[in-house]
């Protein structure tokens, strides 16, 4: 596997004034800082504005998230993250963030990549579709109170060989990627420290990649989700909870403040 470990982030700003503060520090400071580490690969956000939220659902604790940002990490691991946390202090000493008025943390979680998966109209493969340009994401977040039964696995099984093939086939659908929930941030100097306690495994990502408009692509997605399900795939979705299913739309820097 190319990379051994994803960090997620899901964000809401309490504060409508600082969006543009907010979006100018990630677009112009944070994210190319951390793209300049030796050990991260790639690193993106995402925005999710009021007509993306009435096209997905979300459990009350994600209903607010603005935005989502995803990094893709090098091996090796404990180089690339203990590079990572150094960073996040030395921003703060700097005074360059990253705690800043008006922003909530709704999760900072290490997510292990399961598998990838690219469409034919793609052209590239999996591990590429970071890297290509996109239109937005769709994203699933679920929840599962016993990850390793054989619930579980019947749904993965489903999910791998039935659903995202049939997604891939879609018009706008570049490719997706799978992954399974590590651990929550626990940063050694900052105060990210997330009071929830789940499992590794208990959370499960879902990501599909975008070449078309992100609302379109979302209905085409909710209606092959519907006609692929079969009895035996309904019984074992009983398993999981659904916490986030939205579309996001990419952040196009200078533009969108």
């Amino acid at each position: 596997m190319t990379y051994p470990m994803a960090f997620l982030s899901f964000v809401d700003l309490t504060d409508p004034t600082q969006h543009r503060a907010y979006n100018e520090w990630h677009q112009l400071d944070h994210r190319p800082e951390n793209l300049a580490l030796p050990g991260v690969a790639w690193g993106d956000r995402w925005a999710r504005p009021q007509e993306y939220r009435e096209s997905g659902s979300a459990a009350p604790e994600y209903a607010e998230v603005d935005y989502v940002a995803m990094y893709l990490f090098r091996n090796p691991l404990p180089a690339s993250l203990a590079a990572w946390d150094r960073l996040g202090e030395d921003s703060f000493q700097w005074g360059r963030g990253p705690i800043i008025p008006g922003v909530t943390r709704r999760m900072t979680s290490f997510f292990v990549p399961v598998k990838g998966y690219a469409a034919p109209s793609a052209l590239v493969g999996p591990d590429v579709l970071p890297f290509r340009p996109n239109r937005g994401l769709h994203l699933t977040l679920t929840r599962y109170a016993a990850p390793h039964d054989l619930s579980t696995h019947a749904l993965f099984t489903w999910q791998d060989r039935t659903l995202i093939p049939a997604l891939l086939d879609l018009d706008g659908v570049a490719g997706a990627w799978t992954f399974s929930f590590d651990r929550h941030q626990r940063h050694r100097t900052l105060p990210f420290h997330s009071a929830a306690e789940d499992a590794p495994g208990s959370l499960r990502l879902r990501v599909l990649y975008l070449d078309g408009d992100p609302l379109e692509t979302t209905a085409a997605i909710r209606r092959t989700e519907e006609e692929v399900a079969t009895p035996t795939s309904r019984a074992a979705a009983e398993a999981e909870e659904a916490l986030l299913s939205t579309p996001l739309r990419t952040i196009i820097p200078w533009q969108d403040w």
